[in-house]
C-alpha cells in the first residue's frame, strides 16, 4: 500500500482516509483463533472469543466499523479464520450483519470441545448442531467463492470404540444435508473444501461427487477428506483444476471417470485413495500430481505430456508406466515392482528416489538414460542386511548419473555405500568431476572408516565444495566432535554445513556454512 498525505491506498483499488486506515488496520489485527486438540485448551478458545467480541463491541461504540466503506467491512468479514466468530458478529450490530451476508469466504471446524459437548448430557441441550451451523451460516450469503468445512484433526483418533450409536450429525458428505445449502451458493462458488468425520462416514456410501457436479458449473478447486464416494451420476466439471482426494474410498478402480469428467485438471492429488486395481490417469493439462497409493494395484500407469512435478508413493505394482515428456521434478517411492517402464521421460531434472534394496536392479536399467538429472536425492527404505549390496557404491551411483550437482543420500544409502567403500574402495568415474554440494545422514559406527569414505569422495570430487552432514542424534557427542574436527582440519577449502537427524523427527542444522 502507499501512502499520500492523508490517503491510503490498497490493492483492493478502494481509498481511504488516515483515520478509516487506523480503523481497518485495528479491525484487521483482531486475535486469529487456533486450532485447539484438546479440551484443556477450551478456557483459552472462548477467551479468545470473548476478547473478539469485546474489540468488536468497542470498535461499534466508537463508530469504528460504521465510519468504514461496507466494502472493506465484507473484507474483514472475509478474513475471519473461524466462521463461527462470523455468527457472532452478526450480533454484534447492523453493519456487520449486513455484511456478512456479502463474505465471500467461509470456513467452519468441528473442534473437540464441540464434538465432546455435543455427546454430553448435561450440555447437549446447550449446543447447536453443527449442521445448522454451516446452513444458517451460508444461508442467504449472495458472493460466496469459497467454503470449506471439516472437523478437527484431533476427531480423528476417535475409533468406532468410542462411539455408542449411529449418529450422522457430522457427516459431512451426507448428500441430503448438502442438497440444504450447497446449490444455493453454488452459482458463485470456486473453491470448496470437505474433511468428513471418519468414523461415521467410512460406512455410508456418498453422492456427493454427483451432487457437487451437477450444481456447480464454476468450481475450480474441490477437496474432500475421509469419505467413501460413489463416481454414479458424476458429471464432466470442465471448470474445475484442482482437485484433492485424501484418504478416501473411491469406487472408480481405473480412475476412468476421474479422466473424463475432470478433463482440465492441472493439479491432482490423490492421498490414500482405495479401491483401485488398475488405475490410469490420463490428463492432457495435468501440470503437478501426488500419488499415494495406499493398497497395492495391479498396475500404475500415467500419461500426462504437460506433467511438470510427479510425486509418487506405492508399494508393490506389477507395472508403472510412467509417459511424461516434459517431467522435470519425479519423486519416486517404492517398495519393489516386476517392471517399471518411462517413456518419453528424458527431461527429469530433479531426481529423488526413495527404494527397497531389492529394488537396487531396475535402478541404473530404468533410468540409464536420463543423463539430464541434476540434483538427486537417494535412499533406501529397508535394511540393507536385508538385501547382499556389497557392490553399490557412490561411484555407480554416480556412472548412472553422470551429470548430477546436487547429490542427497539419506541413512540408509549411505551405510550401503560406506559398507561398498570398505570391502572394495571407490572407484574414478565421470560422476565425480560434476557433483558440487552433498548432503549426507551419518550413522557412525566406526569413525575411522566413515572419516575415510568422506575423505575419499572429497579426494576423487574435485569440484566438490559444498558438503552438509547430519549425525544421528544417538551418536556419542565426543565421537561426532572428532568427526567434524578431523574433517575441517584434512578440507579446510571445504564449505562445512553440520546437523542432527533422527528417525519421524526434523533434521535440525547447528551450524551453516563454516
Amino acid at each position: 500500500m502507499e501512502k499520500r498525505r492523508d490517503e491510503w491506498r490498497w490493492p483492493m483499488g478502494l481509498s481511504l482516509s488516515s483515520t478509516e486506515a487506523f480503523h481497518l488496520r485495528s479491525a484487521l489485527t483482531i486475535p486469529q483463533s487456533s486450532t485447539h486438540h484438546s479440551v484443556c485448551s477450551s478456557h483459552s478458545r472462548r477467551n479468545n472469543r470473548q476478547g473478539k467480541a469485546r474489540v468488536l463491541q468497542i470498535a461499534v461504540s466508537d463508530s469504528m466499523m460504521e465510519e468504514l466503506p461496507s466494502s472493506l467491512v465484507v473484507e474483514i468479514l472475509s478474513r475471519v479464520s473461524d466462521s463461527a466468530d462470523l455468527a457472532r458478529c452478526r450480533l454484534v450490530s447492523k453493519s456487520l450483519n449486513a455484511a456478512s451476508y456479502d463474505v465471500r469466504s467461509v470456513s467452519l471446524v468441528c473442534s473437540m470441545y464441540h464434538y465432546l459437548k455435543s455427546r454430553s448430557p448435561e450440555t447437549r441441550p446447550l449446543v447447536t448442531p453443527f449442521k445448522t451451523v454451516l446452513k444458517d451460516l451460508v444461508r442467504r450469503c449472495r458472493n460466496l467463492e469459497s467454503v470449506s468445512l471439516g472437523v478437527d484433526r484431533s476427531l480423528g483418533g476417535i475409533s468406532f470404540d468410542d462411539v455408542e450409536d449411529e449418529s450422522d450429525d457430522l457427516y459431512l458428505t451426507d448428500p441430503n444435508f448438502m442438497k440444504e445449502w450447497l446449490p444455493s451458493i453454488s452459482h458463485a462458488l470456486k473453491s470448496l473444501s470437505v474433511s468428513d468425520f471418519w468414523v461415521q462416514s467410512c460406512w455410508r456410501r456418498s453422492e456427493a461427487l454427483s451432487l457437487i457436479s451437477t450444481t456447480c458449473h464454476s468450481l475450480v478447486q474441490l477437496v474432500i477428506k475421509n469419505a467413501w464416494l460413489s463416481v454414479d451420476g458424476l458429471c464432466s466439471m470442465p471448470t474445475l483444476t484442482n482437485l484433492t482426494l485424501e484418504f478416501v474410498r473411491l469406487d472408480d478402480e481405473d480412475l476412468s471417470r476421474i479422466n473424463t469428467c475432470f478433463p482440465n485438471l492441472t493439479q491432482l492429488h490423490l492421498i490414500g485413495v482405495g479401491g483401485l486395481k488398475e488405475p490410469t490417469i490420463n490428463l492432457l493439462h495435468l501440470q503437478t500430481c501426488e500419488w499415494s497409493v495406499s493398497n497395492a494395484p495391479l498396475s500404475l500407469i500415467i500419461s500426462a505430456p504437460s506433467l511438470v512435478d510427479f510425486h509418487l508413493k506405492c508399494i508393490k505394482p506389477r507395472l508403472l508406466v510412467l509417459d511424461a515428456p516434459s517431467l522435470s521434478t519425479f519423486n519416486l517411492s517404492i517398495e519393489n515392482t516386476d517392471e517399471l517402464k518411462l517413456k518419453n521421460c528424458t527431461n527429469i531434472q530433479c531426481l529423488q528416489l526413495d527404494l527397497e534394496c531389492s529394488a537396487l536392479g531396475f535402478l541404473f536399467k530404468m533410468f540409464r538414460h536420463c543423463v539430464t538429472v541434476k540434483r538427486l536425492t537417494f535412499d533406501l527404505v529397508r535394511r540393507p542386511q536385508q538385501v547382499e549390496v556389497t557392490d553399490f557404491g557412490l561411484d555407480k551411483i554416480l556412472e548412472a548419473f553422470p551429470n548430477i550437482s546436487y547429490l542427497n543420500l539419506g541413512p540408509g544409502a549411505w551405510i550401503v555405500m560406506e559398507t561398498s567403500f570398505r570391502r572394495g574402495g571407490l572407484q574414478d568415474g565421470v560422476g565425480m568431476k560434476t557433483i558440487k554440494e552433498l548432503v549426507a545422514h551419518l550413522v557412525v559406527h566406526d569413525i575411522e572408516f566413515t572419516l575415510a569414505f568422506i575423505f575419499s569422495i572429497l579426494d576423487n570430487c574435485k569440484k566438490l565444495a559444498d558438503v552438509s552432514l547430519l549425525i544421528h542424534r544417538d551418536v556419542d557427542s565426543y565421537v561426532a566432535g572428532n568427526l567434524i574436527s578431523a574433517c575441517r582440519g584434512k578440507f579446510p577449502r571445504i564449505r562445512w554445513r553440520w546437523g542432527i537427524w533422527k528417525e519421524g523427527i526434523k533434521d535440525t542444522w547447528v551450524s551453516d556454512g563454516i
